[in-house]
């Protein structure tokens, strides 16, 4: 029935669209501004862990890393587990000479607050075992979860050459 031009499929439709309006998720400032606080946070460790892997200091290396977390390097298997990470470091760090940057290129934060994500470059020049220079480029992916003292570390690090 019309009653004055009320079309009661017309006030469903409506009604269904301020619904889902309402319900669909917007970040709000707060949220915003959470999020941009936790990505800074990340790229501060992420600056501060690259300046100490420059500095070949094996202990505050793998400090960066949650205790289930696990490493993805190239031409490897998984290293999972404190003492795979330390073997694959200790791997890392071996070439003469070795010289190694990194920088992050992005970083998000998930609305949750507990996940965020890392992508990056990073360079590294070293002698190889015949004494001839060797220069490498890279890139990587690190997925850092806060752990529950609020700090962040990385629960999965993937890198791979250019080559």
């Amino acid at each position: 029935m019309h009653v004055l031009g009320y079309d009661p499929r017309s006030a469903t439709l409506v009604a269904c669209i301020a619904l889902v309006s309402a319900c669909t998720q917007q970040p709000v400032p707060a949220q915003q501004d959470m999020r941009a606080t936790e990505e800074a946070a990340i790229r501060a460790a992420s600056a501060e862990w690259a300046k100490v892997a420059a500095g070949k200091d094996l202990e505050k290396t793998l400090s960066y890393y949650a205790d289930e977390a696990s490493m993805f390097p190239p031409n490897a298997p998984i290293a999972t587990g404190a003492d795979a990470r330390r073997k694959t470091w200790t791997a890392l760090f071996s070439p003469t000479e070795l010289v190694f940057s990194n920088a992050a290129t992005k970083v998000e934060a998930a609305r949750s607050g507990d996940l965020a994500y890392e992508t990056g470059t990073f360079e590294e020049s070293f002698k190889d075992a015949g004494g001839q220079p060797v220069r490498v480029t890279g890139k990587y992916v690190v997925v850092w979860k806060k752990q529950a003292n609020g700090q962040w570390k990385a629960a999965v690090d993937i890198f791979n050459t250019d080559q």
